[in-house]
């Protein structure tokens, strides 16, 4: 259970959600972010700022028993204390519960917090502080997965840290649904979303990806996923470290060290 702690640190987000809205980045975890669990004594997980509906939380909690282990315990935070009491019909205890929290993670220490369409309300210079009030959080070893999505989950993008910052970039989207790789650059997290501007490397990223599709329509016919494959593996020869194995590109993502795509310039006026 949460521990005593100050008032819950930041603000209450708009609370829209869907059903599987975060099932690319939930599955995601369940295949990257697993050993961690495992080997943790106390396979805490926190998800911050779940929104009006916890049917978000009750999905990851789930995902993380079937796929990881059985005994993993969900925590899910918001700061809106009406969200909290409607959450609670939803509760399973000990492995799924609601209560009261923000940034400060009401005094919990999990092995992994997932924080999803939390920060895009927050100005980019917000970001570095936010990551770094909840890696410091974190029990040792621990993991963030902080990012963003379209209400329906069809283009998604996370940023994967621990206590020394961010460590990749993962791009995914519904390729069924996608008609260019440019559309991801609606979905970029904060700290991103205002640099897919020329000069920063995220801007060249996504370029380099719309080109490699349309290079790449003479697959079209044989699927959507055969054309993305190709579109993957052309950017991987231009230079760009992408990483993991096609398996994982099957999926429709792209993970990528946050080094390479990191922002270059300093905050743009306004990005809010």
């Amino acid at each position: 259970m949460p521990t005593r702690a100050s008032r819950p640190l930041g603000v209450i987000t708009r609370g829209t959600t869907n059903p599987n809205r975060l099932r690319r980045v939930d599955n995601w975890i369940v295949d990257t972010c697993g050993e961690v669990l495992r080997a943790a004594p106390d396979p805490l997980v926190v998800d911050l700022g779940y929104g009006a509906s916890p049917v978000t939380v009750v999905e990851l909690r789930a995902r993380l028993a079937a796929g990881v282990r059985p005994d993993v315990r969900v925590v899910g935070l918001e700061i809106d204390p009406g969200r909290v009491a409607v959450a609670q019909a939803a509760a399973d205890p000990p492995g799924l519960t609601f209560a009261r929290g923000g940034f400060e993670l009401a005094g919990l220490r999990p092995v992994l917090v997932r924080a999803f369409n939390v920060l895009r309300q927050y100005d980019e210079a917000e970001v570095a502080g936010a990551w770094a009030r909840l890696t410091a959080g974190l029990a040792p070893g621990g993991l963030l997965v902080e990012g963003t999505c379209d209400e329906l989950g069809r283009l998604a993008s996370w940023v994967l840290l621990d206590a020394t910052g961010p460590r990749s970039l993962t791009l995914a989207a519904r390729l069924s649904t996608m008609q260019s790789p440019a559309e991801l650059a609606e979905r970029l997290p904060k700290a991103l979303i205002h640099r897919n501007i020329p000069g920063e490397p995220i801007h060249a990223l996504i370029r380099a990806l719309d080109d490699a599709w349309q290079a790449a329509a003479g697959y079209a016919p044989y699927g959507p996923r055969q054309r993305w494959l190709h579109t993957v593996a052309a950017v991987r020869a231009q230079g760009w470290p992408i990483l993991h194995r096609p398996r994982r590109w099957r999926l429709g993502e792209l993970t990528l060290p946050w080094p390479p795509i990191a922002p270059r310039t300093p905050t743009p006026p306004g990005a809010r």
